[in-house]
């Protein structure tokens, strides 16, 4: 498959990159630097400035835009939103790496982590941002996109196990009643869905089993 990652040095771009192309796949590094990544392809640009013509060919885009200061959180859904705009009535689909914030506590879909007394406050601002994407992702129009939460607690540096859990809308913790998943098994995930495309459309979660 033909894969660009947008946002590629980042620390789960880079690890999304690396596993896909270890299964082989043609990898473009969408990248504003020199390119950090084992991706042989580069494409220098900011995702903003990305056109339809620059992603036309791919089979999947990964939108890995993060941030984690205030002045810099708008990246997170406005690069969800313009990628949205240029791949709308293409046939690329766009994965988007998302946040757990959002996801339900309950069966009604009322109640979101990020509402309940125990998140912390540091967080909120990048739980919304993140809202903000998959909310720009659901209004969108003639476009295949899916967006993957995290668990609640998601390594940067986090053991590869190699596996992970897989869920939908509703925030869902492993056998021993614990929430968490490392950038590089979430990488999996993210390629998994790249390669089968079982959940376009949709958001669903992963967590380490």
């Amino acid at each position: 498959m033909k894969i660009a990652v947008v946002a590629a040095n980042g620390r789960e771009g880079q690890l999304v990159v690396k596993e896909a192309v270890k299964r082989g796949h043609d990898v473009t590094a969408i990248v504003r630097g020199d390119n950090k990544t084992v991706a042989k392809n580069v494409v220098v640009k900011d995702a903003l400035d990305l056109t339809t013509t620059d992603l036309a060919g791919f089979d999947v885009v990964v939108d890995a835009v993060g941030a984690w200061i205030e002045e810099t959180l708008p990246a997170i859904p406005n690069a969800a939103k313009h990628l949205a705009n240029v791949l709308a009535d293409t046939n690329v689909r766009l994965i988007v790496v998302g946040g757990a914030g959002s996801l339900f506590m309950n069966a009604e879909h009322t109640i979101a982590l990020e509402d309940t007394p125990d998140f912390p406050d540091a967080y909120k601002p990048v739980s919304s941002a993140h809202g903000k994407a998959l909310k720009a992702l659901r209004e969108s129009n003639g476009m295949k996109w899916t967006y993957i939460s995290p668990a609640a607690d998601f390594q940067a540096d986090g053991e590869r196990v190699g596996s992970y859990g897989l869920a939908g809308e509703e925030f869902t913790a492993n056998a021993a009643g614990q929430s968490y998943i490392s950038y590089a098994d979430y990488a999996i995930a993210v390629v998994d869905e790249a390669e089968q495309a079982t959940h376009v459309g949709e958001r669903i979660s992963v967590f380490a089993k």
